[in-house]
């Protein structure tokens, strides 16, 4: 039995150990998320079995020594032997000590399942990669991402199983690039559902006067006084807007700010 479980446990490290160094060469596209929460099953199934059997196992293994010890002392007390040798306090620790394959897996699983909840639910860090919002965010810079703000979701699944706060203008939202789900990107909410977006010119969003009970979404022209800084969130809501330029409204894919797109806020979750 330890035997089996020893090689079943190496098999399974082996293969999150390739995954991890695939990913880090850039073989696959690697998904800390999905990782994260087969590490916490794997551990917490070694976990309850060691509560529920590996443990009350050695403990049995151990109780059954010290009763042969003490069986075997009497029987020598009788004989005349005053001087027993024999360490049989080591012999139960060795009994009760956890394999290298439980220490591996059961072992870890609260430390796993800690840092599964904290991600997964409460914060998630991010580091900014780009420059497109400079200077509110610098390359480098070290965000903490609030990911029930917006609700609270089933990790991997990305289900929403409790609602709370609604986006609003101003939030700085890391969201998941819909072409590339695992692709993040950090932008902030200048559009709602509801709001009418207009195309002027090349330049940058801006709310305008409201029309009716829908604000309106303005493209200013800089073009004639300097360069404006392109990147591809910014790229892809421009080609969206030429191509239709309806309201916002919820489901609508036509432009980035929609309603029930997967998002993460700087500091809030949707």
């Amino acid at each position: 039995m330890q035997a089996a479980m020893g090689t079943i446990t190496a098999v399974i490290l082996a293969a999150f150990a390739a995954y991890a160094g695939a990913w880090y060469t850039g073989a696959v596209e690697g998904n800390f998320a999905v990782l994260l929460m087969l590490a916490t099953v794997v551990t917490g199934v070694y976990w309850v079995m060691e509560k529920l059997v590996f443990l009350p196992r050695r403990r049995r293994a151990a109780q059954v020594l010290l009763e042969e010890h003490k069986v075997r002392k009497e029987a020598l007390l009788k004989q005349g032997f005053t001087h027993i040798e024999g360490d049989v306090e080591g012999a139960r620790q060795k009994l009760l000590a956890q394999p290298w394959w439980l220490d591996w897996t059961a072992g870890l699983f609260p430390v796993i399942l800690a840092v599964f909840v904290l991600r997964s639910f409460l914060f998630e860090p991010f580091k900014i990669p780009s420059g497109s919002m400079i200077p509110t965010l610098r390359i480098g810079d070290l965000i903490l991402v609030n990911k029930f703000h917006y609700g609270v979701r089933l990790p991997v699944f990305n289900t929403k199983l409790m609602a709370n706060h609604e986006p609003q203008r101003g939030d700085v939202m890391v969201f998941r690039y819909p072409p590339q789900p695992s692709l993040d990107y950090i932008k902030r909410v200048i559009g709602v559902p509801g709001d009418v977006p207009e195309q002027a010119a090349h330049g940058e969003w801006s709310t305008g006067a409201p029309r009716g009970a829908a604000r309106v979404l303005r493209w200013r022209d800089h073009a004639l006084r300097a360069p404006v800084p392109r990147d591809p969130g910014r790229a892809q809501l421009q080609h969206a807007q030429r191509r239709r330029p309806p309201s916002l409204h919820p489901g609508h894919h036509g432009v980035s700010v929609q309603q029930g797109m997967p998002l993460l806020g700087r500091g809030r979750h949707l």
